[in-house]
C-alpha cells in the first residue's frame, strides 16, 4: 500500500511577481480557500485518516452540491436546451485497441526528471533549468519520457488477464459510439456527442490543490461537421463558450483565449485555443476548444474494420466527418467559481468572510431559522415554511444550532444568498424576515409568496 503523507495545505505553484507584496496576497488567498474548503464541508484530502494520497481529493456535501449545480447548468445549456446534441455514457474500462487507435499508448506521456537528492519527480518541461532542483537544489537526472495512463487488469485467472487502462480522456467512448449514434437516431449533421465523467492521468506533480490532480471529472463534447464548415463552427462554440463562462458570473477580464501555436498542440489538433481563469496562484487552464479533424474516426476505421462514415441523406454522399471538440474541466470550474465568489468585508461594524455564489449556482438557496429553537410554537411553523419551500427548491436547508448572528455568519461562508427568519410577527401577520447575504438588508415578505419570490430570484 502507499501511502503518502501530504496534508490538507498542499502546496502549490505561484507565477513569478515582480511584486512580493501581490505574491504574498496570491499565497493568502489560496491558504483561505483551501482552510474554507475543508472547515464547511466543500472538499477534503482524499484517504486523509491513512496520511492522504498525493493528488486525489473527496468532495464534502457542499461541495458535491456545487458540482452537480455547475454540472445541470451546463448540461442544460449545452443538451437539454438544443435538438443537435445528445448525450452519452460511456464506460471507463475500454478495449485496450481503442488506446492503441488513438494513439495514446504510444505517445501519451511527459518528460519526467528525478532529484538525486530529495528523490521528487517534477515535469522538465515547466522547469526553466532542467539540471537543478528547485525545491532542494540537488542535481537532476536525465530526462525519461513517463506515460500518464493508469494501468490494471481484466480477467479472474492470474497469467491470463488483460491489460486495460483507466481512460485518460473521455473523447474516445464518443468516437467508438459514434456508429450507435448513427444508427439509433439518424441525426442530420453537423451534430454533437456529449458526456459528463471521470477521467484518469498519472500526474507527475500534483499541485494547487484541486486544480491538477489525478483523478478528475470533464463536461465535454464532440461536433461532428464537414471539413468546410471547421472555421465557422470553432467560431460559433468560442462564442458559445464565452457565453458559458458569463452565465458562471465571471467578467471578462477573469478569463482569457490562449492561442496554441504550433508544435505546442495535442497530435491530433489542426487548431486549438485554451480558456484561462484567473486562479490565485496564475491565469491557468480551465477548458479548450480543439479542431480535432478527422484524426480519431479516421483511426478508428482503420484499427477496427468498421465503416464509420457518414451517409448524407439528401445527397447520398458518404465521407467521415470533422470534430471540433468544447472540453470543460468540472473540478476546475468548481475551483474557479468559489476562487470568484470568496470576499471579504465589514458587515454591522464586523468582519466577515462569505461567497458570493451566484443564487442559480450556490449549494444551499436559503436557510430557514426559527427565531428562537426553545419556543415550540415558532420552531413548528419554520418547520413548516421549510417543508413547503423544500418541495419546490430542494437545496433549502433548517438551522436553528447557536444565536441568529452565529447562524448569518455560517450562512455567508457557505454562499447561502437568502436567510429566512421565523419570529413571533410571523404567528400574527404571516411574514417572515428575507435577509440577503450580499447587503445584509432584511425585509418582511409574506411567507405565502416566499416560494414565487425565490424561484423568480434563481431564474438564470
Amino acid at each position: 500500500m502507499l501511502r503518502v503523507k501530504v496534508g490538507f495545505q498542499t502546496a502549490w505553484t505561484l507565477s513569478p511577481l515582480s511584486n512580493k507584496k501581490e505574491y504574498m496576497a496570491q499565497e493568502e488567498l489560496m491558504e483561505k480557500i483551501v482552510s474554507l474548503c475543508k472547515r464547511r464541508g466543500f472538499v477534503f484530502q482524499g484517504s486523509e485518516i491513512y496520511g492522504g494520497l498525493a493528488g486525489t481529493w473527496d468532495y464534502g456535501p457542499l461541495g458535491v452540491a456545487l458540482k452537480k449545480n455547475i454540472e445541470n447548468l451546463w448540461w442544460r445549456m449545452f443538451v437539454d436546451s438544443r435538438d443537435d446534441i445528445y448525450g452519452l455514457d460511456s464506460a471507463i474500462l475500454m478495449n485496450p485497441k481503442v488506446w492503441e487507435a488513438s494513439g495514446h499508448v504510444g505517445g501519451f506521456s511527459d518528460p519526467l526528471v528525478q532529484c538525486e537528492k530529495c528523490k521528487r519527480r517534477f515535469r522538465a518541461d515547466h522547469l526553466e533549468d532542467i539540471s537543478k532542483c528547485p525545491n532542494c537544489g540537488g542535481k537532476l537526472g536525465e530526462p525519461r519520457q513517463f506515460n500518464m495512463m493508469f494501468k490494471t487488469t481484466v480477467g479472474s485467472v492470474e497469467g491470463d488477464d488483460m491489460t486495460v487502462y483507466l481512460r485518460p480522456e473521455m473523447a474516445q467512448g464518443m468516437f467508438v459510439d459514434f456508429k450507435n449514434i448513427i444508427d439509433s437516431y439518424h441525426p442530420k449533421l453537423p451534430f454533437g456527442i456529449a458526456q459528463v465523467g471521470r477521467v484518469f492521468r498519472n500526474e507527475i506533480a500534483p499541485r494547487d490543490f484541486i486544480f491538477r490532480v489525478r483523478e478528475f471529472d470533464l463536461m465535454e463534447f464532440e461536433y461532428f461537421i464537414r471539413e468546410g464548415e471547421w472555421e465557422e463552427k470553432f467560431e460559433y462554440w468560442r462564442e458559445r463558450m464565452q457565453g458559458w463562462f458569463k452565465s458562471l458570473g465571471f467578467d471578462e477580464s477573469d478569463v482569457k483565449e490562449v492561442e496554441i501555436p504550433d508544435g505546442e498542440r495535442a497530435h491530433y489538433s489542426k487548431r486549438t485555443i485554451d480558456f484561462h481563469f484567473r486562479y490565485p496562484h496564475k491565469f491557468d487552464e480551465i477548458g479548450g476548444l480543439a479542431y480535432r479533424t478527422d484524426f480519431d474516426l479516421k483511426n478508428h476505421i482503420e484499427h477496427s474494420g468498421i465503416d464509420l462514415s457518414y451517409l448524407d441523406p439528401n445527397t447520398n454522399e458518404k465521407f467521415v466527418p470533422h470534430v471540433l471538440e468544447p472540453t470543460f474541466g468540472l473540478g476546475r470550474h468548481l475551483l474557479a467559481v468559489i476562487v470568484k465568489a470568496y470576499t471579504e468585508d465589514e458587515l454591522g461594524g464586523e468582519k466577515r468572510t462569505f461567497l458570493k455564489f451566484p443564487p442559480h449556482l450556490a449549494p444551499v438557496k436559503a436557510a430557514i431559522f426559527p427565531l428562537l429553537k426553545n419556543k415550540p410554537e415558532l420552531v413548528e411553523k419554520a418547520r413548516g415554511i421549510y417543508r413547503a419551500l423544500k418541495t419546490e427548491i430542494p437545496q433549502i436547508v433548517f438551522d436553528d444550532n447557536g444565536n441568529i448572528g452565529k447562524r448569518y455568519r455560517r450562512q455567508d461562508e457557505i454562499g447561502t444568498p437568502w436567510c429566512i427568519t421565523i419570529d413571533f410577527d410571523t404567528l400574527e401577520d404571516a411574514t417572515v424576515t428575507l435577509r440577503e447575504r450580499d447587503s445584509g438588508e432584511q425585509t418582511r415578505v409574506p411567507a405565502a409568496e416566499l416560494t414565487a419570490l425565490l424561484l423568480e430570484r434563481l431564474r438564470v
